[in-house]
């Protein structure tokens, strides 16, 4: 196994950098024409939702062996496991398809190989849990989740999302010539015939479009193959052919990985490895006094290599100087932990509450393209930091425009689907509005009115004294505070559980099963507190439920969850189970409603959004269509204090 060349703090990599690069460009720009595909820069003309999860298979997401988490019970360090090579354990390289039967990962750090009478093991000193490093089926696009609403300028992240969720939809003054070099025996160009272990290729779309933004003249180079002479061979015609070149992938240390070893045999190597997360595996180099940049694989990675290191290479073309992203003072909704001695960047969304931006963080993997579509910011977490406290003030660059963000309304708790078509309708209605959702859960949602962080919150919290919803928790928790409570909808909650129902789980009584394993939603959702009502009236102690500890954060991803195979049963709502195809034993109706300070009433965007609700019968026919909802009571008032 190679290993990084440098560990290299990002202001020396970028130091470092440009002072080389200085000395090869010229200042002038040149100019030519460029052919665009047809949907990067136009306005979508209806809601884009995903016709296909991503990832559509569980991927090992790491460099290391596959093993069955129930063979690692017992391991510790004074008493090492042994695993079979390759019986109890498979090697696999990140990305690959997890064998069948295995469902966990150890990384390659974390074990010894050990032989003994001619046979190969592993040992290792800790157990691990089911999916520990794995990428399940759907961790970052579920099956008809929306991708983009409707009127929303189409961006290059965006085609890349697309493309990940199984949409095809692709859309020039002479300008610096960008070659681009997908590599990757598993990288396949867009089609429906996908098998395990193809990865449609996203990232030179994305780069290319963002190249367009930048004046920059993409060529996207045919996908090369993980074969170090076929790499070298298109790196040196790249280089005589254009002004710079990015090779995509093969920038880390694991088999197969081989773009520094080929820069630094046709050119020079002057960075491999800088302290970042995501990114770190980037490599600098100069190929026939051109720059070479090896871009990381990962799509938030790929772009975070891409903003730090190439749009200012453009910027050098022009001869503009290095141009600092626009910040924005905000404060954190939540408490956000990083790593000592890592500068890291984290995805977040913003509003403007009461005055104070507010940023919410989005999901952290560097494979998830959405993390990226719904964020307008990015927060760096500096290398001698261990993170920010909720509440925190923040500096936050902006990857979304000013306004936009002040046009948004921030809603923060319970999740539900139709949260997904007001965000559609609302675009689409009212163009200059945007509704931001961050799924932290009921109880979440009400502390964000709490602490003015949020204008809405999304709750469906069950009190079992009175047996009414919401109110009482208002009153205990937002006591003294001026607010309506709004009814949304009412909705089915019960057991989603896989089509035919293999399992024959007929009730919550059959979670207590040895046979039945179930996948939780997060502690303080009002999901959560209805699962431990239904094991408190079966007397089911939530030990004895294999899975109450594994989490999730929406409806939908519960349902991927069984969908998928990682758990036999989960509890969501019965749209969620329309939508991807699932059984569902119904366990309870609930009351889902809205949180409105009184100081937003009168706002301008929540009008719009009370509005859709109470006025738009297309929205109520489209929520109808999802299944499992009583309208009855949308948009009138449950509660006021």
């Amino acid at each position: 196994m190679k290993v990084y060349l440098d560990n290299t703090p990002l202001h020396e990599a970028l130091q470092v950098w440009f002072d080389r690069i200085r000395k090869l460009l010229a200042v002038e720009s040149p100019s030519e024409p460029v052919v665009v595909e047809e949907s990067l820069h136009r306005i979508t003309a209806g809601a884009v939702t995903a016709e296909m999860s991503s990832p559509f298979y569980h991927a090992s997401a790491m460099d290391g062996y596959a093993v069955r988490f129930s063979d690692t019970f017992g391991a510790n360090e004074t008493n090492p496991m042994l695993l079979d090579v390759p019986d109890k354990a498979v090697y696999v390289d990140t990305g690959d398809p997890m064998p069948d039967g295995f469902n966990a990962v150890i990384r390659i750090e974390d074990i010894n190989p050990v032989e003994r009478d001619n046979m190969k093991y592993i040992e290792i000193i800790s157990p691990v849990t089911p999916w520990h490093n794995v990428r399940v089926i759907g961790e970052d696009i579920v099956v008809t989740e929306l991708i983009l609403p409707e009127n929303s300028l189409v961006r290059p992240i965006d085609v890349a999302a697309m493309l990940a969720g199984g949409i095809r939809n692709v859309e020039v003054k002479k300008r610096p010539v960008v070659s681009i070099i997908p590599t990757g025996d598993e990288i396949v160009e867009y089609k429906k015939d996908l098998k395990k272990g193809d990865i449609i290729d996203t990232n030179s779309w994305m780069l290319s479009g963002y190249l367009l933004e930048d004046g920059a003249s993409p060529i996207r180079h045919a996908i090369v193959p993980d074969n170090k002479k076929a790499i070298g061979k298109a790196v040196e015609e790249s280089a005589a052919s254009s002004d710079i070149v990015l090779v995509i992938a093969g920038s880390s240390a694991g088999r197969g990985d081989y773009t520094a070893d080929v820069i630094e045999d046709i050119g020079e190597v002057l960075i491999h490895g800088v302290n970042i997360r995501p990114g770190k595996p980037v490599v600098l180099g100069i190929v026939r006094d051109k720059p070479v940049i090896g871009i990381p694989g990962y799509p938030v990675s790929a772009y975070l290599a891409y903003r730090l290191f190439v749009t200012p290479l453009i910027e050098e073309f022009y001869g503009k100087g290095r141009r600092e992203p626009e910040k924005i003072e905000a404060r954190l909704s939540r408490q956000v932990s990083s790593s000592f001695g890592v500068e890291e960047f984290v995805r977040v969304k913003l509003g403007s509450v009461s005055g104070n931006i507010i940023a919410t963080p989005v999901s952290r993997g560097a494979g998830v393209i959405m993390s990226l579509v719904r964020a307008d910011g990015m927060m760096r977490i500096p290398a001698m930091s261990e993170g920010f406290g909720a509440g925190a003030g923040v500096k936050i660059e902006l990857v979304r425009g000013r306004k936009e963000i002040e046009n948004t309304i921030v809603c923060i708790g319970s999740h539900d689907n139709s949260l997904d078509m007001i965000a559609n309708f609302l675009k689409k209605r009212y163009p200059a509005f945007s509704l931001s959702s961050a799924h932290v859960g009921s109880m979440g949602g009400i502390m964000a009115i709490k602490n003015n962080e949020a204008h809405i919150a999304g709750t469906h919290l069950l009190d079992e004294d009175s047996g009414t919803y919401n109110i009482p928790y208002v009153r205990k928790f937002l006591k003294g505070k001026k607010l309506k409570i709004i009814n949304l909808l009412y909705r089915e909650q019960g057991l989603l559980v896989k089509k035919g129902n293999p399992q024959n789980i007929n009730g919550i009584q059959d979670l207590a099963r040895d046979d039945v394993t179930f996948v939780n939603r997060q502690a303080g959702s009002g999901t959560r507190l209805l699962t431990d009502k239904c094991l408190r009236d079966f007397d089911i102690s939530p030990q004895s439920v294999r899975g109450y500890d594994k989490t999730e954060f929406t409806h939908m991803a519960v349902a991927s969850a069984v969908k998928s195979d990682i758990a036999d049963a989960g509890i969501g709502i019965y749209a969620a189970s329309v939508a991807l195809d699932l059984d569902f034993i119904p366990v309870a109706k609930e009351e889902y409603d809205i949180i409105i300070p009184e100081e937003y009433i009168d706002d301008v965007r929540i009008k719009a959004f009370l509005t859709i609700i109470e006025e738009d019968q297309d929205f109520r026919s489209a929520v109808m269509k999802l299944g499992g909802y009583d309208l009855s009571g949308m948009g009138s008032i449950v509660y006021e204090q």
